[in-house]
């Protein structure tokens, strides 16, 4: 079979390894610490709901490195937020939560980059949140560190600091729906392929970064996530 031109496989490297890891697709779950929901006018334990982002909107930033984010156009409130990402080796659908752990192959520090004032005008008009949530380098990511290695993540410090300064400080025991139960929810509505990542969801202290900012993201037993905006 002969391609039109080369195709492009979006890829994140893998912790200790010269391995990539091939991104099928990138789901996010919305408002999952609860008082990020309450900074985002929401209250209370809700359904779990996805949005998503495209493939190649990953940016991976190799070990001990600081990558480079530019500074999307069309925004004027680029906000971060850190999160756990679940990296998917064994793909299925209508996954138990008893049984979705086993379908985790990794874990990963990464961003959810939002042009906020595009989502926020989405949001009013009942409009997708596409523009403010999928545009191009919008989920920076650390390399992937194996299960097998690291264990499955339920608790530990997630932060971020910009410039040297605490934003955001939480624990992800204090997921709403932790890893098992949002790989049980989200496979309801899409059969999971090996290669997919999920972006569990952001703590609160959501704020807007400016060119020249750096920011460092911190989940304990997965390192370190460095990104400057550029």
């Amino acid at each position: 079979m002969l391609y039109a031109f080369p195709p492009h496989i979006p890829t994140v490297s893998v912790a200790g390894s010269n391995e990539l890891f091939p991104v099928h697709r990138i789901y996010c779950v919305g408002r999952n610490y609860v008082e990020h929901a309450k900074e985002m006018g929401a209250t209370g334990r809700e359904a779990p709901f996805f949005f998503m982002k495209p493939a190649d909107a990953v940016l991976p930033v190799p070990h001990d490195a600081i990558g480079e984010m530019p500074y999307p156009g069309m925004t004027t409130d680029l906000h971060h937020e850190i999160e756990l990402v679940v990296a998917i080796g064994k793909g299925g659908k209508n996954i138990a939560a008893a049984d979705a752990l086993q379908h985790v192959w990794g874990y990963a520090v990464g961003l959810d980059m939002t042009r906020r004032d595009l989502q926020g005008e989405a949001k009013k008009l009942g409009r997708p949140w596409c523009t403010g949530k999928g545009f191009d380098n919008a989920a920076p990511i650390a390399p992937i560190h194996r299960v097998a290695e690291t264990g499955n993540i339920t608790q530990g410090a997630i932060s971020l600091d910009v410039n040297g300064a605490k934003r955001q400080s939480s624990d992800i025991g204090k997921l709403i729906w932790n890893v098992a139960e949002t790989i049980e929810h989200l496979s309801k509505y899409f059969e999971l392929q090996p290669g997919d990542l999920i972006f569990s969801g952001t703590p609160e202290g959501v704020a807007a970064v400016q060119r020249g900012d750096l920011l460092e993201g911190r989940i304990d037993g997965l390192g370190e996530l460095r990104v400057k905006i550029v």
